[in-house]
């Protein structure tokens, strides 16, 4: 069986799965770096790029949509943005989608890798990120 293995990193948090393709279910190793939970300080008017490192470990081409939500300190979705493409076979990248807060307080960003943005197949797990803009 053919494996895909998603990296995934951002502001030194790192995920990574290994997963059948197309196969939402995570069956095996996940290892987080959270930095002691600590929330990463922007600053309000400032635009910052949420990336990650997304990496295929398949021998194919590999379709993905790359999917950012900030959620607002009660768990309201306040921006929903994505792009989508194609991993080559041993294809990495780094994708990102910008957010300029408006507001001060407490955010949250996920990112999810999925198999396309009408198939909501998980190449990997979500990558939750705790924002505190002042």
């Amino acid at each position: 069986m053919k494996t895909l293995l998603v990296f995934l990193a951002i502001a030194g948090i790192v995920l990574y799965s290994v997963l059948p393709p197309a196969h939402a279910e995570i069956s095996n190793q996940i290892t987080a770096n959270l930095q002691n939970g600590t929330a990463w300080t922007i600053h309000v008017n400032k635009q910052v790029q949420i990336s990650a490192d997304v990496s295929s470990g398949l021998d194919m081409a590999q379709p993905f949509a790359y999917i950012v939500q900030i959620l607002d300190k009660n768990g309201v979705v306040i921006q929903l943005s994505w792009l989508t493409g194609t991993l080559s076979a041993g294809q990495s990248l780094n994708p990102s989608q910008s957010w300029t807060p408006t507001t001060p307080g407490n955010y949250t960003a996920q990112i999810f890798v999925w198999s396309g943005i009408d198939n909501p197949d998980a190449l990997s797990p979500p990558l939750v990120m705790k924002l505190a803009v002042t």
